[in-house]
């Protein structure tokens, strides 16, 4: 047996692992990998995979009664009632709102089935959904209304009630009353058949920057489709190391928590389509005790979620209603998995030990670069495993220069499920992309024998519950306030949400200000989950180190600080 010590690039299973991989990528495998042009560059790319989105769709209908989606109200929709539905929600876009293929059409609600009939009606006519951000406020929604410029707003109850009074100068549809007049509206209609081209957008999913303001990501047919294709990779891979073949059974009934404006939430959705998985979705605002009822009632045997989903599920006293063995994977996404919630997660279904993993990516390079197993996880806490089939890593130093095997650097990536780039912002893309589309993920790491191992995420960011904060755009909205002199963001730490937000602020020269007064002035226009937790208010100046920059890690108490003197 390989204890711990022996580091993942070492381990004894690392051969067959790779062998694994060899096996189902070859000539005439499920997940041939040749090399094809995308976007005007020579890459690998899976041989069978659908074309498009709307593909997908279609080929799901051939589920016939299975249940594609059940609702906690209630609802249910089969793969055969989903042909008719989504095929009738699109009909009444085109006729009642004339969208037509290319468009952009924004969505903005909790999940539900006015989200996900709406997204697919979408795709099966080549028009581009922009996933709205449903914790946003007023001004932050407004923005991505006028970067986006959709033809129509598709938008819950309560979410339009933060728009009140707002002219957004588009057609507004209510996601709640309006779905059943759209799903019934043409229930003979079909589905569309003008081509797409799996290079044309599909998605714009939110990712805020260092800017402080909200860029769009576009996710195109072929991105969205590898990240299917590779979650359904992992899992032949998996039953190939075990020795397994493929079940026969039906496909799993999963649990669906992640927000659909996630690229989490999204590509479950997807992989799901592509597998004839049953997904169930509880709507509002989560309850383990529902959740746990819902896994009873309709015989869900996957859970998912970040890990603040799962520990409040496995703290729940009803969690003992479960027969452990319908559990058959809890996978975890969006933060960090802590020791502590793998401990507990075993620690409540022993016949899981050793089954959870991880998988490294963001909403740019289409939600998945590599990913581990528990094997490696234990052997080395930061491995996150070798790049996935299509995707190819470098490490370069601050010039770009490629890096020995080892050193620590920037972490590069090139792979067919990158965005097509940012939409309408080509400073950003300027700076993120690299000759040959190579993405920079502003993170560091550090590969060795074939393993990428990550040595921190981008700088600053903090992952609330799976919601990604960047502390400038809180720094800057606590600057202007007329009383602080100067303010610093960090993350700490939290055994359920994985990180909450801190504020460090410094008060003006006779000015004083509460800790309520920083976190209202912070609601005023920022989500709530960016609102800080911990405040924290002093009259000394920020440390800093001799070129000015403000030293978070002393902040946070993880060094000594370097004064500029004034």
């Amino acid at each position: 047996m390989t204890d711990s010590a022996t580091p993942a690039h070492q381990h004894p299973a690392l051969d067959d692992f790779f062998r694994a991989t060899e096996q189902l990528t070859g000539p005439g495998s499920p997940f041939e990998v040749v090399e094809e042009d995308v976007r005007g560059e020579r890459m690998g790319v899976f041989a069978h995979r659908p074309r498009s989105l709307r593909d997908v769709l279609v080929a799901s209908f051939a589920h016939g009664d299975r249940d594609a989606m059940v609702f906690s109200d209630g609802r249910r929709i089969t793969f055969a009632e989903l042909e008719h539905q989504v095929a009738s929600v699109a009909a009444y876009l085109r006729d009642v709102h004339g969208i037509t293929k290319g468009d952009n059409v924004a969505v903005c609600g909790a999940n539900s089935a006015g989200w996900l009939l709406s997204f697919w009606a979408c795709l099966s006519m080549g028009a581009v959904t922009v996933a709205m951000n449903g914790w946003w406020t007023e001004s932050e929604m407004v923005h991505a209304l006028e970067l986006t410029a959709p033809k129509a707003l598709l938008i819950d109850t309560k979410r339009a009630e933060r728009l009140a009074g707002v002219d957004v100068g588009i057609p507004m549809v209510d996601l709640d009353t309006g779905i059943d007049t759209m799903a019934s509206y043409a229930p003979d209609a079909p589905i569309d058949d003008a081509p797409i081209d799996e290079d044309e957008p599909a998605i714009l999913i939110f990712t805020s920057g260092t800017t402080g303001r909200a860029k769009a990501a576009v996710l195109s047919h072929r991105s969205v489709i590898a990240y299917g294709m590779e979650q359904n990779f992992i899992g032949a891979r998996a039953m190939l190391m075990s020795g397994r073949g493929p079940s026969g059974g039906p496909p799993p009934v999963r649990l669906a928590v992640f927000p659909l404006f996630h690229v989490s939430g999204l590509g479950a959705t997807v992989n799901a389509m592509m597998t004839g998985s049953t997904t169930v979705w509880p709507l509002g605002r989560f309850d383990p005790a529902a959740v746990i009822d819902l896994t009873l009632a309709h015989g869900i045997n996957t859970w998912g979620g970040t890990g603040t989903h799962v520990v409040r599920l496995l703290e729940h006293p009803d969690v003992e209603k479960i027969e452990p063995s319908q559990l058959v994977q809890v996978g975890m996404g969006g933060s960090a998995t802590t020791p502590d919630i793998i401990r507990r997660l075993e620690g409540t279904f022993p016949h899981l030990t050793g089954t959870m993993s991880t998988g490294y990516g963001s909403t740019e390079t289409g939600a998945l670069v590599s990913y581990a197993p528990n094997w490696m996880l234990v052997a080395s806490p930061d491995c996150v495993g070798p790049p996935l089939p299509t995707v190819e890593v470098r490490i370069t130093d601050p010039e770009g220069e490629a890096l020995p095997e080892g050193e620590e650097g920037t972490i590069w990536v090139r792979s067919p499920l990158l965005m097509n780039g940012y939409w309408a912002n080509p400073e950003a893309n300027a700076e993120a992309f690299a000759e040959h589309r190579w993405f920079n993920t502003g993170d560091f790491g550090r590969l060795e024998g074939g393993l990428l191992h990550i040595a921190s995420r981008r700088r600053d960011l903090i992952i609330r519950g799976g919601e990604n904060i960047y502390p400038f755009e809180i720094e800057n909205r606590l600057d202007e306030h007329p009383d602080i002199e100067e303010a610093a963001v960090i993350g700490v730490d939290h055994d359920v949400l994985g990180q909450e937000v801190k504020a460090i602020v410094v008060v003006r020269p006779g000015a004083t200000i509460s800790v309520e007064q920083v976190q209202q002035h912070c609601a005023a226009t920022l989500a709530s989950y960016k609102v800080p937790t911990h405040v924290e208010i002093r009259e000394q100046p920020l440390p800093r180190n001799p070129s000015g920059k403000v030293l978070k890690n002393v902040l946070a108490g993880e060094g000594q600080s370097n004064f500029v003197e004034e």
